[in-house]
């Protein structure tokens, strides 16, 4: 492979050419004491760049793009804040108390990520800004992308000198709605831009079970035992190891699945790891909320990336934190409610912890 491409510094690359709504980006960069940078930008409130210094060299976590003309054709929510409601909702369809909804649809007949006009399309406002943090917030009206009440977000990003990034998640309707917040980074902790693909990573997910699903990603009844399948992440396994090990993962083109997550989870457990090919870096996931979905990029070709060429399938491993997927039509199972009261704030938060 070879060696990690050098890109332009992000503040300027991302904001030469205006945003959709004629202004530039902002891009935010935070560093810790141990070298460790992060970077942010408010189209998407989108986590652009990590970069840890393993063995004194710099090397890129996250997939990404270097210009917002890259950002605006990549289909891949590189690094963007998902909603309202991340992954999938069948038909856009959803009933509360009694009162029927149509969402957007954007993918195959079903809702996914918000919609065609999700959060992830939008400029966020920068509330405040510090050397280790920042704070974008965003209001979505009663309506938007067809979902009810006024909804305000906010998503706090930190950067602490143990090496974690803090993401956290606070939201607030005047009507009951469908809530479901995630950040949609992908990881190639071998160095994002040295051409490496994720299979030969290391995975373990604290969770037993998984929600099984059709061609296009709408569950298909209850969750299932990972025990004898694909999906046994209880223990460290390579990617490649059980890829398109069954018909799930088959109409997938690999993993692109949710897990329900142990309940001590909640209470501090990781939730998942994921170890690089090479040993020098570790992720660990920590998260309260009830579910992950890992997706292992399994459509990436084209997708740009950081050096005016394109990624391939496989270039990185998603984890979304999240509720599972059409939570809205399924109150049966075991997590709580994604359905935020106008009494309840939507308070969530993971964590990020990398090891090297």
């Amino acid at each position: 492979m070879s060696e990690q491409i050098r890109v332009p510094n992000l503040a300027e690359s991302m904001t030469r050419e205006v945003a959709k709504d004629g202004q530039p980006a902002n891009v935010i960069e935070l560093r810790n004491r141990n070298g460790m940078t992060v970077t942010f930008m408010d189209i998407g409130a989108t986590w652009l760049s990590c970069t840890l210094p393993v063995k004194g060299d710099d090397r890129e976590m996250l997939l990404g793009v270097a210009s917002i003309g890259d950002f605006y054709a990549q289909q891949a929510y590189m690094g963007t804040t998902v909603g309202r409601y991340a992954n999938r909702i069948a038909q856009g369809q959803f009933d509360i108390e009694g009162q029927s909804y149509q969402a957007s649809t954007n993918q195959a007949g079903n809702t996914l990520h918000g919609g065609d006009a999700g959060f992830d399309k939008r400029r966020w406002d920068i509330i405040e800004c510090s050397e280790r943090s920042v704070l974008f917030c965003l209001e979505s009206a009663d309506g938007d992308q067809g979902f009810p009440g006024n909804l305000k977000v906010s998503v706090r990003f930190e950067l602490t000198d143990d090496n974690q990034v803090s993401i956290s998640y606070l939201a607030n309707t005047d009507k009951p709605t469908p809530v479901n917040l995630t950040n949609h980074a992908y990881f190639n902790l071998l160095g994002a831009d040295r051409g490496y693909d994720c299979l030969g990573h290391i995975v373990s997910i604290n969770g037993s079970q998984y929600l099984p699903t059709n061609e296009v990603g709408i569950p298909l009844g209850n969750l299932k035992s990972v025990k004898s399948t694909s999906f046994d992440f209880t223990k460290p396994m390579v990617v490649a190891e059980r890829l398109l090990g069954d018909e799930q993962q088959k109409s997938a083109k690999g993993y692109d699945h949710s897990f329900l997550l142990a309940e001590q989870c909640k209470n501090g457990d990781c939730a998942a790891t994921v170890t690089s090919p090479d040993g020098l870096v570790t992720l660990k996931v920590f998260s309260s909320k009830p579910a992950m979905q890992l997706y292992t990029g399994n459509w990436l070709a084209g997708t740009p990336n950081r050096a005016q060429g394109t990624y391939q399938d496989y270039a990185g491993i998603a984890l979304e934190t999240q509720f599972l997927p059409d939570s809205p039509n399924h109150p049966e199972w075991k997590q709580e409610s994604c359905i935020v009261m106008p009494e309840k704030e939507y308070h969530y938060q993971t964590r990020y912890a990398f090891c090297f």
